[in-house]
């Protein structure tokens, strides 16, 4: 009885060391996000402003999905002086080139390019769209972005293109943060995790020295892309971002973030949706990085806090460390919010339950090693990259 009761007392101890570390760990990425413009990107006083190239966007497209028509009109919204949209689909029937035909009819100066392609080289869809829409972009300059990602304001371009103007840079990628659609809590939950567990932890590493590449938005120059291979380089993938990511970074060559925080849409309408979606991105996180992976446990303080109390829950200490940890995780939450002008108020009241969930997504997703992806059940591997 004794050894179990010493037992409990330092378990509780270690649960508490956690949440203290996880507490710290949010208070610090909170003031990074808050101040992201002028802490994150060293680069950005360097930038030359006048010098404003030809951007070619490349948006692969498959199917509809909320808010795409949003999605798209935000880059043809864009203050930039000469950039070519091209829309890429596998499908003639697909129901997003109705999408591209109405923006190209509301903005017909605007040189905006559909290509129907229906010839498949890999099993990374995306990118064996990419494949096909590469040869008609005519510019040397190319952003390369995901159907969901809506820009924050029409400078995105103006404030990242030119931070290529710099031969110690091979690409620049954008930061994000997830925009729900509809108030229901699947959403929000979804939203949740993009904004206050993985857009925190990614601040925080690139502080620590990591420079990470996320294929929500990314600018690279025409002749880095060839220098790694092009896109047919990125087929084998599933996390194409990471991988490409790494082979500019083989190039000797930096990795910075664009100063705009870009927004994605939160497409999941209900519980089982969250679950295969995070389920799927954890998982292919593992793979690529399982270290780095298994230590953003600690992003989980409520989580932490919470097993604490369970094990000792007439404790007085325990409840005060509770409710202390989930206020203090709310104020991180709302400077967040306000950062991202995301006006969803009632999230606080449901951080211990999103805690919980990215615990139990994350130790599922060390274990399992299939997954579904774009229709296909595909089994990845521990430092295992590619798909095959």
């Amino acid at each position: 009885m004794f050894w179990f009761s010493q037992t409990k007392s330092k378990l509780y101890k270690i649960l508490s060391f956690c949440t203290l570390l996880g507490c710290i760990q949010s208070g610090i990425s909170c003031f990074l996000i808050h101040f992201f413009q002028t802490k994150i990107n060293k680069h950005k006083q360097c930038t030359d402003n006048s010098y404003l190239p030809p951007v070619t966007i490349l948006k692969p497209l498959a199917s509809l999905e909320p808010l795409l028509y949003e999605a798209l009109q935000s880059f043809c919204e864009q203050n930039y002086p000469t950039y070519q949209i091209i829309f890429g689909v596998q499908n003639k029937d697909d129901p997003a080139i109705q999408i591209v035909h109405r923006l190209q009819e509301q903005y017909p100066n605007h040189d905006i390019e559909l290509i129907i392609n229906n010839q498949i080289h890999g099993i990374n869809r995306k990118v064996s769209n990419l494949v096909n829409m590469f040869p008609y972009a005519k510019y040397d300059y190319l952003l390369i972005s995901d159907s969901d990602i809506h820009t924050p304001h029409q400078n995105y371009l103006k404030e990242s293109i030119p931070l290529l103007n710099n031969d110690k840079v091979g690409l620049v990628t954008s930061l994000y943060s997830g925009l729900p659609f509809t108030s229901s809590l699947a959403q929000i939950l979804a939203s949740a995790h993009i904004n206050y567990i993985f857009m925190p932890g990614v601040v925080l590493s690139r502080c620590l020295g990591r420079q990470d590449c996320f294929g929500a938005a990314v600018a690279i120059k025409r002749s880095t892309l060839k220098k790694v291979g092009g896109f047919k380089a990125l087929l084998p993938y599933v996390a194409d971002d990471a991988k490409l990511g790494q082979l500019v970074k083989e190039q000797n060559l930096n990795i910075i973030l664009s100063p705009s925080i870009v927004h994605t849409t939160v497409p999941e309408n209900s519980f089982k949706e969250l679950y295969e979606h995070e389920l799927r991105w954890n998982r292919t996180v593992f793979t690529v990085e399982p270290l780095g992976y298994v230590c953003s446990f600690i992003q989980l303080p409520l989580f932490w806090i919470s097993l604490a109390l369970i094990l000792k829950p007439f404790k007085r200490k325990s409840w005060i460390s509770f409710i202390g940890c989930w206020i203090f995780q709310s104020i991180c939450c709302l400077v967040i919010n306000k950062k991202i002008k995301l006006n969803v108020r009632f999230v606080p009241f449901f951080l211990p339950l999103r805690d919980w969930l990215s615990a139990f997504i994350m130790m599922k997703s060390i274990i399992k090693e299939e997954i579904e992806w774009r229709g296909q059940k595909i089994t990845l591997k521990k430092n295992q990259g590619s798909n095959d």
